[in-house]
């Protein structure tokens, strides 16, 4: 029985939940459809976590922070709830991160079990409109969350699968060569007091929260991303190997990993990805840049990282509006959304007034505001409903195994 008060959401809006839910629950698994039992175990660095992990993980948090309340979650051994755990210390210690690949128990197939077990049970309840419009919360909440896995485990296989000296290839989708690219426009933007963050319409996470002004000086921004054929002038003007382009840490952080060129580049012609080895395309935008490299590439060109405020009010009067549908007809605008995520200069933090979720929930984003660089737009591995305009995506400046690139800015008395 469903705890509770019952739910009376409207009828379309309790079917488009459960078709959500269910794509995506479904687009996970069709992620992991061509690999190989022992593709679901790889883990090729600590940051870079095994598939078989993110099907668990995913199921671990509609288990235990929608069902579980409810007495409602499968029965499985307590282990479980370590070997799952991310980051919730408030619930638990979890598993190290840095151990996930060596879990080859429980076996794969428990796990797909466990997850058609908690896909059953959480379409049972909204089928019957048997949840409140907080467990609702906590469901919209468990699909972001599991859509952030999707792109994490691609970008978490690519990275274990570029260690492997055969170069396995995950897709073999043919590769569409990049059209030709023109000079970039400067969009220039007089500043002054605009509205950021995300307001009541739609879904967004706690850390695009509150709504609120922010003052920007006249700036300038690019209309389209740093291509690869751009950033290989840069390393031929031997931009690795001089200290004026880089922060102090990115330039000890270049000497002590000995880079060379971007994450994922052979050489200076060919790339590894997802379709395997390829020929580097000149015109794609520039990808696998740390916020360092990215930083560096701006100031070596003359230019800077935009701040995530200017890249939000940018992008949106670039999209016109900020509604879903606007921005789902941002392919007019190509580069803000669905290429790469976008390195700003800004530092990860709270918004004015902000406060997180209550319960565990809380530590999902807040508790890593520290030393973190906020990034915008999304990737084209991002599920569409993340393409967002307010969207705060966020690593560590040396972090460079996500599909990041750099679109540049100015401020408008340097043009």
């Amino acid at each position: 029985m469903f705890q509770g008060a019952p739910n009376t959401a409207d009828p379309q809006e309790q079917s488009a939940r459960i078709e959500a839910f269910s794509r995506c629950r479904s687009d996970s698994l069709t992620l992991c459809s061509n690999l190989s039992a022992e593709d679901h175990m790889v883990q090729g660095a600590p940051f870079a976590s095994p598939p078989k992990w993110h099907l668990a993980h995913t199921t671990w948090f509609f288990s235990t922070f929608l069902l579980k309340p409810l007495g409602l979650e499968p029965s499985i051994p307590n282990s479980w709830n370590t070997l799952f755990n991310s980051y919730y210390n408030g619930i638990g210690r979890p598993h190290a991160r840095a151990h996930r690949g060596i879990l080859s128990r429980p076996a794969l197939s428990n796990i797909c079990t466990w997850r058609e077990q908690v896909d059953q049970q959480i379409l049972r309840g909204l089928n019957a409109d048997h949840f409140n419009s907080g467990q609702l919360q906590l469901l919209d909440l468990g699909i972001q969350h599991e859509m952030q896995h999707q792109e994490l485990l691609l970008t978490d296989l690519l990275y274990s699968f570029s260690l492997n000296p055969s170069h396995p290839a995950y897709s073999a989708a043919p590769v569409t060569a990049s059209p030709n690219v023109n000079p970039a426009v400067w969009l220039t933007f007089d500043g002054g007091l605009v509205d950021v963050g995300a307001g009541a319409e739609g879904f967004s996470f706690d850390n695009e929260q509150p709504r609120h002004r922010h003052f920007l000086e006249p700036f300038a921004i690019a209309d389209r991303l740093v291509t690869n054929g751009e950033y290989k002038q840069f390393i031929a003007a031997d931009g690795y190997s001089d200290p004026q382009w880089w922060l102090s840490d990115g330039w000890d952080t270049v000497n002590r990993e000995q880079w060379q060129r971007p994450l994922h580049w052979l050489d200076e012609n060919q790339i590894f990805g997802l379709q395997g080895v390829q020929p580097l395309d000149l015109n794609a935008p520039v990808c696998h840049l740390s916020g360092y490299e990215a930083e560096a590439y701006a100031r070596w060109a003359g230019c800077r990282l935009p701040t995530e405020f200017e890249w939000e009010h940018a992008a949106s009067a670039q999209t016109l509006q900020t509604s879903p549908a606007a921005l789902a007809a941002a392919k007019c605008h190509p580069g803000w959304f669905g290429s790469v995520w976008q390195w700003t200069q800004s530092a990860y933090g709270p918004y004015p007034g902000f406060r997180p979720d209550e319960g565990a929930v809380g530590e999902y984003n807040g508790k890593f505001m520290s030393s973190q660089w906020v990034l915008r737009g999304s990737s084209f591995a991002t599920p569409e409903p993340q393409q967002r305009l307010h969207y705060r995506n966020f690593f560590y400046p040396a972090d460079r195994w996500q599909f990041t690139g750099l679109r540049l800015a100015k401020t408008a008395n340097n043009l």
